[in-house]
């Protein structure tokens, strides 16, 4: 018979694999209902209190919640950092390190997550986050391109203040191959220059230069955007249509801006309420996953091979680098594209732009080799 002393103990035992199998089936529970969050406000409640749960959990669970961040939407990728971030702060000399050394060099995790695993291990240990840092110069995410970039912009920079201009342009030169970010290229191109290495931008970036443009078609009260003109139903670059002005017909267009500004304004003037197209063709040697980046501050749209693939009816809200990213299949061989840009009735000297700039690269924004 078991003395009354070690019955309590045999129950403790007995149900510790309950416990345990509980306390993952509230875990997992808590992470469902964070990724259910939608907009207006839906799932919010549960999602609050699935956040005081995920909070209270040991440190070993960190990559758990950082896995559960893989095709999460926005709103639910917030709501699990943030955990993230409260769990790692209440644990922060007790981080699973491995575990999430081991999270972040699966690039099969998403980008968000993994750049936050590294922001987690930089804090924790910045000295292996450090080391890790060289492993990532090649990484999917550019963000996590950074870490190593910027480690060779500093070795270069120390290299140039001793004199060693050889060491400093190959420290340059290497970073320039991998950074992906604007700033980043911009301050590295500005360094090769000097170093009498000048880049070409608008090829390190795949922005697409060769166009042929037809303009100005109407967009009096700002109609044109929904019309349909001639180049939306045939490309035909030998065939002149009835614009706004008279009879049109396709120009030849190559950019010279660095940053692949084709400016409808060069070859058709400063006028307004017009839309023009922008026509070109491309080989691609295989079958790719790519994107259409897209910088642009009058109203647009976009066809890949006869396919409108986006739109936006929108006037001068501002333009940058990669404003729009567009997921995209290119086909084997030969593909078409078409890009229609109107410009609108303001007459403001901040409205008179009416241009695009336009990119092809992979999701980590590296150019792709397409043939033109």
């Amino acid at each position: 018979m078991l003395s009354p002393v070690r019955l309590p103990l045999l129950v403790l035992a007995l149900s510790l694999p309950s416990l345990g199998l509980r306390a993952a089936a509230d875990l997992q529970s808590s992470l469902d209902a964070i990724r259910a969050v939608g907009p207006e406000g839906r799932g919010n409640v549960e999602a609050s209190a699935a956040l005081k749960t995920l909070v209270a959990q040991q440190a070993a669970e960190l990559p758990a919640i950082l896995k559960a961040m893989n095709g999460a939407g926005p709103l639910a990728e917030n709501w699990l950092r943030a955990a993230a971030d409260t769990l790692a702060k209440k644990h922060a000399k007790a981080l699973p390190l491995e575990a999430l050394e081991k999270f972040l060099r699966d690039t099969s995790n998403s980008p968000a997550a993994r750049v936050l695993c590294y922001d987690l291990l930089l804090g924790a240990q910045p000295k292996r986050a450090a080391a890790l840092a060289d492993s990532l110069l090649e990484d999917p995410s550019s963000e996590l391109r950074r870490h190593p970039v910027g480690k060779l912009l500093e070795q270069g920079n120390a290299d140039l203040a001793a004199g060693r201009k050889e060491q400093a342009l190959t420290a340059f030169s290497q970073a320039m191959q991998s950074a992906r970010d604007e700033d980043q290229v911009k301050e590295l191109a500005k360094k090769l220059k000097e170093l009498g290495k000048p880049v070409d931008l608008a090829k390190h970036f795949g922005f697409v230069r060769q166009w042929k443009l037809i303009a100005p078609f109407s967009n009096v009260e700002r109609r044109g955007f929904d019309t349909v003109y001639p180049p939306e139903t045939e490309i035909r670059t030998d065939a002149q249509y009835d614009g706004k002005t008279g009879k049109i017909a396709w120009k030849d267009h190559q950019s010279s801006d660095e940053y692949g500004q084709i400016d409808f304004n060069k070859p058709f003037g400063m006028i307004k309420e017009v839309v023009g197209y922008a026509y070109t063709e491309f080989d691609a040697p295989e079958a790719l996953e790519a994107q259409i980046r897209l910088g642009c501050k009058n109203g647009w749209k976009i066809w890949l091979n006869g396919k409108l693939i986006f739109a936006r009816d929108e006037y001068h809200r501002g333009a940058k680098l990669d404003q729009y990213k567009l997921p995209v299949k290119l086909q084997k061989g030969r593909n078409t594209l078409l890009v229609k840009c109107c410009q609108n009735e303001q007459t403001e000297t901040w409205t008179v732009e009416w241009q695009f700039q336009l990119r092809i690269c992979d999701a980590t924004g590296t150019a792709l080799a397409l043939a033109k």
